[in-house]
């Protein structure tokens, strides 16, 4: 029997319960895999036999002392409150886990203090990399805890500050698009969908890890451009001023997002990870708006893209109707072809690939007692 692999899971949004489905469905059948999320509801219906070991949310816990809630946050990391019993309990049941299971790798998509944490238990770990400005001592000291990084981006996306001896133990996916519902041309998408053949179409789309894609700024885009129609999908955000356009339909979450970006001549997108890829996937032209991140991680993404010339951006959201005439003609003078390239069709099965065979690499000569290593002392 193979070494098990867990999966800790972030449960903000749906992108990383998400990735790791992807991953887990291109795993040798023979492999036990475990997932560890605050998030259980999220893996409903996956067909994959795994065991979901749910976590007590720590978002949001009440720090019960104002003594407590003083104490300063140490630099090695990021958000750790003190006196929290859901932290205490969390922390315990992935100790225990992994224990009990006698885990042969812990893929963390994403935390630098549980990667830490698998470090100082004695279990391998990889991390999922992210952008973002992350040369702080947390995550720097977190990446070189573990045994290597996954990375579900082209590695032209990579910024230029990570570190060589970093991107070394970093294994590079190529693009990761969790849809995989079949890419029509721009006709038959249209066609599927009832919209006009010919006249311009603007697809905005956004996920659901943040608040929406802001309505205000899309509704002076509708007057810029009155010809196209303009189309939202996911969340929006309003402010309760805004004055409706008949070329500004909004349609929330939908079934179909692919036919969606299939049928639109620009795409404008938050610069999340599998919406970038989803765009990618359809080589549409994109302006890519970042929403707010923590460590700036949508921000350096859209800088990598636009570097790539892969879409193009503004420092925020164009309020004249010049701004958005600009922004719009920028996005028409791209060719698509360069965002295409940033989408691997076999991105799941090359990373499912590399963390099963650095499993079986980081254990071949063990003894079936995963504690048995006569052979390798510790000193010290």
């Amino acid at each position: 029997m193979p070494k098990p692999i867990s999966f800790f899971v972030h449960h903000q949004g749906r992108g990383h319960a998400n990735r790791t489905m992807a991953l887990v469905s291109e795993f040798s059948r023979d492999r036990p895999v475990s997932v560890l999320t605050a998030g259980p509801h999220l893996f409903d219906g996956f067909g994959r036999d795994i065991e979901i070991v749910p976590l007590p949310n720590m978002i949001g816990a009440g720090v019960p002392t104002p003594r407590l809630y003083a104490e300063p946050t140490p630099q090695v990391m990021h958000c750790v409150p003190l006196g929290l019993s859901e932290m205490r309990r969390t922390m315990r049941t992935i100790l225990d886990h992994l224990d009990d299971r006698a885990i042969g790798l812990f893929v963390v998509d994403v935390s630098a203090e549980i990667a830490l944490l698998s470090r100082i238990a004695s279990v391998p770990a990889v991390q999922i990399r992210m952008h973002g400005d992350r040369s702080d001592i947390g995550h720097v000291g977190s990446y070189e805890a573990s045994v290597g990084m996954l990375a579900p981006f082209d590695e032209r996306l990579e910024q230029d500050d990570y570190p060589a001896h970093l991107r070394a133990k970093t294994f590079y996916s190529g693009g990761l698009c969790t849809t995989l519902d079949a890419v029509p041309d721009k006709a038959e998408a249209r066609r599927r969908l009832g919209l006009d053949p010919a006249r311009e179409i603007v697809v905005t789309v956004t996920g659901g890890g943040g608040s929406g894609t802001p309505y205000a700024p899309l509704t002076v885009a509708a007057r810029a451009a009155p010809d196209a129609l303009w189309l939202t999908l996911g969340p929006t955000h309003r402010e309760g001023h805004e004055t409706d356009f008949s070329n500004l339909t909004e349609l929330g979450w939908v079934p179909g997002v692919t036919d969606y970006l299939a049928a639109a001549d620009i795409v404008i997108a938050s610069a999340g990870d599998n919406t970038i890829h989803e765009v990618a996937r359809v080589g549409a032209k994109l302006i890519v708006m970042p929403e707010w991140r923590y460590f700036g991680e949508q921000t350096r993404k859209a800088e990598a893209l636009v570097k790539l010339g892969a879409a193009v951006t503004a420092p925020a959201w164009p309020g004249d109707l010049a701004g958005w005439q600009a922004l719009l003609a920028e996005a028409r003078a791209l060719d698509g072809e360069t965002i295409r390239t940033l989408h691997d069709p076999e991105a799941a099965r090359r990373a499912a690939g590399w963390l099963e065979g650095l499993t079986d690499e980081l254990w071949d000569g063990a003894e079936s007692d995963a504690g048995a290593t006569p052979a390798l002392k510790v000193v010290g």
